[in-house]
């Protein structure tokens, strides 16, 4: 469940009835794509950065990148239309996941044909989406030190260091049903 956003405009890092201890309560906020789209689907612009990444979760999928999560955040989780005065210009997102192949030149080959899904600068150009990659597969003290730092960025703003939450969400969920409702005119746009 994604809570509402605390006084700051932002997702509080943990929900303060069950204090900053309960991993239950504290961010990312474990949530399903739909919930994520029925929440922020509130502008023209925001609609166009979230079919943006409904579109490159399903590219991810179909190459293969199936086990995993993402962690959602930045100013689109955020209400920066009140506190900047503009509206989202991305969605920024990590995916951690499996790779789809254990063969390391063969997930070279997939890396490469699909540049957009692994370059930030590509990802936003093409989905609206600041999009980074964890392998899954590599050492385990890879793993926490990409986690520590992806973390470490997402939980503060970068200009004010407020701490913050970020939404989590799988990449396998129901994002045919989440594209429908945008279809649909889901959202205050």
């Amino acid at each position: 469940m994604i809570p509402e956003l605390n006084q700051s405009g932002v997702l509080p890092p943990f929900i303060p009835e069950q204090g900053p201890t309960n991993p239950a309560g504290m961010a990312p906020y474990r949530s399903t794509i739909t919930e994520f789209v029925s929440r922020y689907a509130q502008s023209p612009e925001r609609i166009t950065i979230l079919r943006g990444l409904l579109e490159y979760r399903q590219k991810l999928r179909a190459i293969g990148i199936t086990h995993g999560f993402q962690w959602l955040d930045g100013s689109f989780v955020e209400n920066v239309e009140l506190n900047l005065g503009r509206p989202p210009a991305d969605v920024d997102l990590v995916t951690f996941a499996m790779r789809p192949t254990l063969d390391l030149e063969i997930w070279k080959g997939i890396v490469n044909d699909n540049k957009e899904l692994f370059l930030p600068n590509e990802s936003k150009e093409h989905f609206k989406c600041d999009a980074y990659f964890v392998d899954l597969n590599t050492h385990p003290i890879h793993v926490v030190s990409n986690t520590r730092y992806w973390f470490g960025l997402f939980s503060h703003q970068r200009e004010s260091y407020l701490w913050k939450g970020m939404v989590e969400v799988p990449i396998v969920c129901a994002d045919e049903e989440a594209l429908e409702m945008l279809d649909r005119g889901i959202g205050n746009a």
